[in-house]
């Protein structure tokens, strides 16, 4: 009988993997001072024109050499050609440097292959993925009961946590379809909140029009007089009212929600409350700065993304529930081809997810916290808090730029001083902008808070130190006088 032609004997593998390891370490040792990009004039976005191939390396040669060369050479590609966002100079998105032990759980995971539809297949995987979602629950200020599963990702969190909240308040509509509600059901969360939430309830069937966006205050958090005004009127127009998203982190500039003046509203309104925490709920493995999020223990539901602020490499989202008896309602389905679970026994993923064949994201945070512990991301938050607030008060010092929202988490949003308005102001932002990243040394980017646009800059590495902000400072007043004048 051939054997397959994947299955590459053991000298090969360690040869490959010894390879893939020492890419994997330089790479990591490069991060402190490596370039977020190539400069801007050897970016390019053409595509690859290469033919498939018909036959493969391995084919050709039977020679380890080639092979490890072949990877050697398609790594040097990756990094000479790409976007670093676990680079230390990278003040961009919620884009990390994961920790190492999250890499190497990816190996493993990649290795192993557990499909965690089922505890029958997947029986410590889907234990360890159980246990971390407890940890995460626990760490909120929750008691059981309460559920919970690992995501692709926010987008997927907050789509599974707004079908909760539809399978909740309208059991019906699960087997019957939206219809069967008998009116329009509508809801609420800030205009500062996740375009993932507009998708959502279009996927839901809801049309993205029943999805309200509040105005926020002048903290940039939901103006809670105005959404009350909103559920009035919806109700008095003959729609159903049944949910509202708080968020504890926005993109642009970090904003948290008032969670537990929501909470009490919710409560009277009989609304059920979601919070999209994918990046601020993080806070609460801190004890120095969970109040950040005081309420998160009222909420229904709650999204956080380890690939965030936990530093995970990407994917990883959770989607976490008060009311566990909603997942199944949500997402319950039986099928004769699944193996069936043992009266007692924990209840089989593909139940109580979107998902059907489910990797296992879990293993990363649950090796990191094991490796490093609960108090590593205290140290992680706190000291990224004091680089940002420290950058805030640069910013408040300055005579280029001014503060332009309150800092909640490590994300500052400041502007130029003096600059104008509306496009103008858009047009100087976007050629500081360019002027700072021209070399692709550094990433900052600009974006829009409340209509008006900013610089945005986030500390998110933990390889970002007291170093790589004063670099960006020097460079931003460089930019600033060079810019003066467009």
């Amino acid at each position: 009988m051939l054997s397959s032609k994947f299955a590459l004997d053991s000298v090969t593998r360690r040869r490959l993997g010894h390879e893939l390891i020492d890419i994997i370490d330089a790479y990591f040792e490069s991060l402190p001072t490596r370039n977020v990009q190539l400069p801007l004039d050897q970016r390019t976005f053409e595509p690859l024109r290469d033919p498939l191939p018909e036959i493969g390396i391995l084919e050709s040669t039977n020679d380890t050499d080639a092979l490890a060369g072949f990877l050697r050479q398609t790594a040097s590609r990756l990094i000479e050609q790409g976007f670093h966002v676990p680079a230390a100079n990278y003040f961009g998105l919620m884009n990390p440097t994961p920790t190492y032990a999250g890499v190497l759980a990816e190996a493993l995971v990649a290795a192993l292959n557990p499909q965690l539809a089922t505890m029958g297949r997947a029986q410590l995987a889907s234990k360890i993925e159980a246990e971390t979602v407890r940890w995460i629950g626990e760490r909120f200020g929750w008691q059981p009961p309460f559920d919970g599963t690992f995501t692709s990702g926010g987008n997927e969190a907050n789509f599974s946590g707004l079908a909760l909240a539809l399978a909740y308040r309208f059991p019906s509509a699960i087997e019957d379809g939206v219809a069967a509600i008998g009116a329009q059901p509508v809801l609420y969360a800030s205009e500062e909140a996740h375009h993932s939430l507009d998708k959502s309830v279009g996927l839901l069937g809801l049309g993205r029009k029943a999805l309200r966006r509040i105005p926020v205050t002048d903290h940039i958090q939901l103006d809670l007089n105005a959404l009350e005004q909103a559920i009035r009127g919806d109700r008095a127009a003959g729609r159903k009212p049944f949910c509202v998203v708080a968020t504890a982190g926005t993109t642009n500039s970090g904003a948290i929600d008032d969670i537990s003046a929501i909470a009490e509203l919710c409560g009277r309104e009989d609304l059920w409350l979601h919070l999209d925490g994918a990046y601020g709920a993080s806070a609460v493995f801190s004890d120095h700065y969970r109040h950040l999020v005081r309420g998160i223990e009222l909420c229904d539901s709650v999204t956080i993304d380890p690939h965030k602020w936990l530093a995970m490499p990407f994917a990883a989202g959770v989607i976490l529930t008060r009311h566990p008896e909603a997942l199944l309602r949500a997402f319950g389905v039986s099928t004769p081809y699944m193996p069936k679970t043992a009266p007692g026994l924990p209840t089989d993923n593909f139940k109580v997810s979107v998902q059907w064949t489910r990797r296992m994201n879990s293993l990363k945070l649950w090796l990191t916290l094991k490796l490093h512990g609960r108090r590593a991301y205290e140290q992680h938050i706190d000291r990224q808090m004091k680089l940002a607030d420290g950058f805030a008060e640069w910013i408040r010092a300055s005579r280029h730029f001014e503060l332009t929202a309150p800092l909640y988490v490590p994300i500052v949003n400041f502007r130029l001083e003096n600059a104008g308005t509306g496009d103008d102001l858009i047009r100087r932002h976007l050629a500081l902008v360019e002027h700072v990243t021209r070399d692709g040394r550094r990433w900052i980017s600009e974006t829009r808070v409340c209509g008006q646009s900013v610089l945005r800059m986030m500390v998110i590495s933990y390889l970002t130190g007291e170093s790589q902000v004063a670099d960006l400072q020097i460079a931003l007043v460089a930019a600033a006088e060079q810019t003066k004048d467009r």
